[in-house]
């Protein structure tokens, strides 16, 4: 499976960016999907995930309200919202995938991990 991730980019302070993450290769029905982050000198973050059907979704109390997370199965996509972005938000944004669905935050549970894209919110 590979993710590619797009859309980061430098935005003002609440601004709005709609990050997105493209996987091919193998498919996995039931698989869960995740945005985690990770800024200079702090460790990887998880910022949200979402179920296979999209019925499902959780987020980390730093971006709840601001962020939302949807994906197209279809085409194979998963998407992240995000606006009202703050400085706080600056980082590399990665998406991951949990081939078996078990719906953690931990970014340890998930099997594949797309490239990243630069994600910066000036002030």
């Amino acid at each position: 499976v590979q993710l590619q991730a797009s859309g980061g980019g430098l935005v003002q302070a609440g601004g709005s960016l709609r990050l997105s993450c493209a996987a091919s290769g193998r498919t996995f029905s039931n698989s869960v999907m995740g945005w985690f982050r990770q800024a200079p000198g702090k460790e990887r973050e998880f910022v949200a995930r979402i179920s296979w059907s999209g019925s499902s979704t959780y987020y980390s109390d730093s971006v709840k309200g601001r962020f939302t997370i949807s994906r197209d199965n279809a085409k194979n996509t998963v998407y992240l919202q995000m606006n009202s972005l703050k400085p706080d938000d600056t980082a590399v944004y990665y998406c991951a995938v949990d081939k078996r669905g078990r719906g953690s935050s931990w970014w340890s549970f998930y099997d594949f991990w797309g490239q990243g894209t630069q994600v910066t919110v000036s002030s």
